[in-house]
């Protein structure tokens, strides 16, 4: 009986064994699958997402090029002589530009959107700024001292536009 149940154990523990390892390999096989197929919908889904992504950053880059103070200031003529009424009609264009492409946010990392969205603050700051001064009583004497002072400095357009540049780089 003693050598029935020796003999029993010795044909069981092999397969025991054997049944162990077939399960940790299929297990091993299984993950190794699954993790294939999601680095292929990762990949096919970006591949589908990247375009997607430029045409932001791109409308971003057309944002910050139409809000450029020297640029919006020739694109946009005053339509009275007040210097209230000219400050107001620039920063509505500016927030009307912005409105606009606001859903490009979700293409664009947090990062570069927080970088936009203070050149457009900053750029909106310029024009209040300039437009507090006391020796400026119309519109004209707005445009021409907002554009005396960007004579020596870089626009906040500008410098997001480098900051969209440099990130659009680093998608490749």
């Amino acid at each position: 009986m003693e050598s029935k149940v020796l003999e029993l154990f010795l044909y069981i523990v092999p397969s025991i064994i054997t049944g162990i390892i077939a399960y940790y390999f299929f297990n091993l096989h299984t993950k190794n699958e699954d993790n294939r197929r999601k680095f292929l919908i990762q990949k096919d889904a970006q591949k589908n997402a990247l375009p997607i992504r430029l045409q932001a950053y791109e409308r971003m880059a057309l944002f910050l090029e139409r809000i450029n103070l020297p640029k919006l200031l020739v694109r946009v003529s005053p339509n009275s002589s007040q210097k209230e009424d000219y400050e107001n009609l620039l920063i509505k264009n500016i927030e009307t530009e912005f409105d606009h492409n606001l859903s490009q946010q979700v293409y664009i990392s947090d990062e570069c959107w927080n970088v936009i969205k203070a050149a457009k603050n900053a750029t909106i700051q310029v024009i209040r700024k300039t437009g507090m001064s006391d020796k400026i009583d119309n519109a004209d004497k707005l445009r021409e001292n907002i554009l005396n002072d960007l004579l020596d400095k870089q626009t906040p357009s500008n410098a997001a536009l480098s900051y969209i540049k440099k990130e659009v780089g680093e998608l490749w």
